[in-house]
């Protein structure tokens, strides 16, 4: 079966090959969703300190991973070097006050290669061998001025004479629920260096919160010659089953807050709690820990614990599936389904590229692997975040003052793609429709759907039309360039299919109408608005902060204006493109042509 053979299969709802995907995210603590406190500090009320002994609420994050598209089910890989404080489980990075340029991961990773129903994914990330220098990047940071350059991870020289490892993680779909997870590690550096590998499975947390009934349960089996397994069972999910080489440790725990760390409570759960596994592998901690002979628990890992040599490479080969039966699951068949995918992957994106010259094709494929590895899980019902879940704390009295509590609307659980997976692990509405743009070509239905997604879908948009900016403030005024992209993504169709999409214009009028006459209301009514406003224009080129101009007053320019010109423009397009199968269109195109002298 080809690519595109599966595509058409997803777009014609025959198979779902997007119910697995990258859509974990890469760092879901310090997000707005899951900040609780008073004051709004999303930074620092759940810390990347706090993150491997604390459950969230609204989604997960984890490295170089995957889950379902309803993220019940997860797996990414953990890592330990034998130098660091805790195992390596998330990305890290500095928070907006830490860092003298605001928010910025130190890491590095690279999105290597996705197809668009993810058959095959691969990612390269760096570990170094010594310690991670945590501390080192926040304070040297924390001393430098703005216009000082960022203090990187690579200037602590940590990965000096290549000591690092190159841990590639890659994934193949022998069908839409059958993964097959391959997992290389290389040693970059002179000699030899020991590693544990922890691939890692966890249901997400939800039986807390009261937002499902019943309980998921990792469980034990039977070892299989040649290799293990663990069976993963939720109710609505269905049984997967983990198989995995042979190892004298697999640890199990549960997905649940380590209280006594984090409140100074005792731990319902013992010592089966979110971080237990740091406890059990880490010195200090506990050598029989009650993980190590766990018979069931919602997180589990086997373990493998490695000596590599200077240049060797060491492979793990695992594999998630519903099938339970698979007799020889690493074997043959693996290696087969793998070299299929991988040379699907060069048939579908080969005419797309033929024209360029080779290392403009590698930049292009890779440029497309990031948009695709950008598709993420995104959960959040505002009103539910203001009130509180059943069985947990109240939230503070007035919290919703602080930011998004005019969107009691809002509530979403959809597939999104993000603008950065860990500095913005959130949508931001202009952001959204330019991926649109970028991932047209491999998946012009999924970029259209992308397109419409905050103006066509209940519980985003306001009653008036108004469309959320961004997780940190819905209400900002992010610039309407969602006209433009409907326009582009509609020529573009019509180039590459040879007939038009009047159906998608129609969709893009319905949807984005509300929010042009929301615009064009909020112009007529507050005209000093439309010259001013943060996110209008190069924001991140800007000498100063426009939204608090030194000496008071507001910085006049014209950004609003030129962006709703534009918008209402590519929406009259869109209604004269229409209008010669049904004349209603003719209106409306008047009336989009006057709001523009208007403006």
């Amino acid at each position: 079966m080809t690519e595109n053979e599966r595509l058409q299969q997803q777009h014609n709802n025959e198979r779902n090959w997007l119910q697995w995907g990258p859509y974990l995210s890469e760092r879901q603590w310090g997000t707005v969703r899951e900040d609780y406190s008073e004051g709004g500090e999303a930074w620092s009320y759940l810390s990347h300190e706090d993150a491997p002994a604390r459950t969230y609420r609204w989604g997960e994050d984890g490295l170089a991973g995957i889950s379902d598209d309803t993220q019940t089910l997860c797996f990414a890989v953990a890592l330990w070097n034998g130098q660091d404080d805790r195992l390596k489980e998330r990305l890290f990075g500095l928070t907006n006050n830490e860092g003298n340029h605001g928010e910025d991961v130190k890491e590095l990773y690279y999105y290597l290669d996705n197809t668009p129903t993810h058959s095959y994914q691969k990612l390269l990330y760096k570990y170094p061998q010594a310690a991670f220098p945590y501390q080192q990047l926040r304070d040297t940071n924390a001393g430098r001025e703005p216009a000082e350059p960022e203090f990187e991870l690579l200037d602590t020289g940590i990965f000096d004479e290549n000591r690092y490892f190159d841990v590639v993680a890659e994934y193949a779909k022998a069908s839409p629920t059958d993964l097959l997870v391959r997992l290389t590690v290389s040693n970059r550096g002179p000699e030899a260096a020991p590693l544990h590998l922890l691939p890692t499975l966890w249901f997400r947390n939800r039986w807390s919160f009261g937002v499902e009934d019943g309980h998921p349960e990792i469980t034990r089996q039977a070892p299989a010659t040649g290799h293990h397994t663990m069976r993963a069972h939720h109710d609505r999910l269905g049984d997967y089953t983990l198989y995995f080489p042979a190892t004298t440790t697999v640890l199990l725990t549960n997905n649940e807050t380590n209280t006594e760390r984090i409140f100074g409570t005792p731990n319902k759960r013992g010592l089966l709690v979110k971080d237990a596994f740091h406890t059990a592998l880490l010195p200090g901690g506990v050598a029989d820990h009650a993980s190590r002979t766990a018979e069931a628990g919602t997180k589990a890992a086997p373990v493998y614990e490695f000596t590599i040599g200077p240049g060797e490479s060491v492979e793990v080969r695992l594999r998630l599936s519903a099938d339970g039966k698979l007799a020889e699951p690493l074997g043959k068949d693996f290696t087969s389904v793998f070299a299929d995918r991988l040379r699907e992957a060069d048939e579908f994106y080969a005419p797309l590229l033929a024209n360029s010259a080779p290392e403009v094709a590698a930049m292009k494929r890779q440029a497309w692997a990031g948009v695709l590895w950008s598709k993420q899980y995104y959960n959040y019902d505002v009103a539910r975040w203001l009130e509180g879940d059943p069985g947990q704390p109240q939230p503070p009295v007035g919290r919703g003052e602080v930011r998004n509590g005019d969107w009691p609307n809002f509530k979403a659980e959809h597939i999104v793609l993000m603008p950065d997976k860990w500095e913005y692990p959130w949508f931001a509405a202009w952001d959204l429709v330019f991926h649109c743009l970028a991932l047209a070509p491999v998946d012009l239905k999924l970029a259209k759907e992308q397109c419409l997604l905050l103006a066509a879908t209940p519980h985003f948009a306001k009653p008036d039309g108004w469309l959320p900016s961004y997780e940190f403030d819905f209400s900002n005024t992010n610039p309407p360039v969602q006209g433009q992209s409907a326009w582009l993504l509609y020529e573009y169709g019509k180039e590459q299919l040879g007939e038009p999409d009047l159906n998608f214009l129609r969709r893009a009028l319905e949807g984005f109408l509300p929010n042009q006459n929301w615009w064009m209301e909020r112009f007529h009514r507050h005209p000093e608005e439309s010259f001013k406003g943060s996110f209008l224009g190069l924001d991140n080129a800007s000498m100063l902060n426009r939204e608090e101009v030194p000496g008071g007053g507001y910085l006049k320019q014209v950004d609003s204006l030129s962006w709703l010109a534009g918008y209402t423009l590519y929406l009259m397009r869109a209604a004269l493109e229409l209008a010669p199968e049904d004349a209603g269109y003719e209106q409306l195109a008047i009336k989009l042509f006057r709001d523009f002298e208007d403006v």
